[in-house]
């Protein structure tokens, strides 16, 4: 098996055939299930809740983030990360050729007519898509403090002036605290995914105990965004 395979980590589904299991792989929908609930987090601290401008939103960061950034990230800086050979570098600029652009038409629409103030964050997003899944700038933007600003505060950020056009303290605030648990998953995620790839059995624990933090803190982010929006939804 090539040493970048990512086919054996957790969030993988272990049924199917090569080239499924590969684009749920590619997906990292746990990872991207956080971005999307940080979103939602971000929206529910508005005073009111415009449903379908944050159902527009998931949309825009599940194409642009979950489908987009992640097939930029498979090709790498130098073509370094391919998910094994199922997916060629052709099919996977155009995959994410096609999630960005159709992204970003449904942003410009709520921007143009409702919520100009997405602008700046939007054009910030697009340029880290690109600068960090590929490496622009020798690798610069690639830090795991641009991680937890770009896919942790920002999202944040986005969903509440999606809802208000505007910024507040709180969002904010509640923004650093969720870029700051993108960094704890970052930090995380970065030796766990050095230990699947070289298999060392001597660190096979050490391995489990990352996945186990990988594990609780998407999951946690995950079940926040749902019961806020739920509370709001409900309440």
């Amino acid at each position: 098996m090539d040493s970048r395979d990512r086919s054996s980590e957790w969030f993988v589904p272990a049924f199917g055939p090569p080239r499924f299991r590969t684009f749920v792989g590619l997906l990292f929908l746990p990872y991207t299930g956080m971005v999307l609930a940080y979103v939602a987090i971000g929206s529910m601290l508005a005073g009111t809740i415009h449903w379908d401008r944050l159902t527009a939103l998931l949309a825009i960061y599940f194409l642009a983030l979950g489908i987009g950034a992640h097939a930029l990230d498979a090709i790498g800086g130098a073509g370094a990360k391919p998910w094994g050979k199922v997916f060629s570098r052709t099919q996977l600029w155009i995959l994410a050729a096609a999630a960005i652009v159709t992204a970003y038409a449904i942003g410009a629409y709520y921007m143009t007519l409702h919520v100009p103030l997405l602008w700046p964050i939007a054009i910030a997003e697009g340029f880290f898509v690109f600068a960090y899944n590929l490496e622009w700038f020798k690798g610069r933007f690639h830090t795991d403090r641009w991680f937890a600003l770009s896919w942790g505060a920002l999202p944040v950020l986005a969903g509440y002036v999606m809802q208000t056009n505007g910024v507040s303290l709180a969002a904010l605030v509640v923004a650093a605290s969720m870029g700051l648990l993108s960094l704890v998953e970052i930090k995380a995620s970065r030796p766990y995914k050095e230990l699947k790839r070289t298999g060392a059995a001597a660190g096979a624990e050490h391995a489990h105990t990352l996945e186990a933090i990988l594990r609780c803190v998407s999951g946690g982010v995950l079940l926040l965004g749902i019961g806020m929006t739920a509370w709001r939804w409900l309440g």
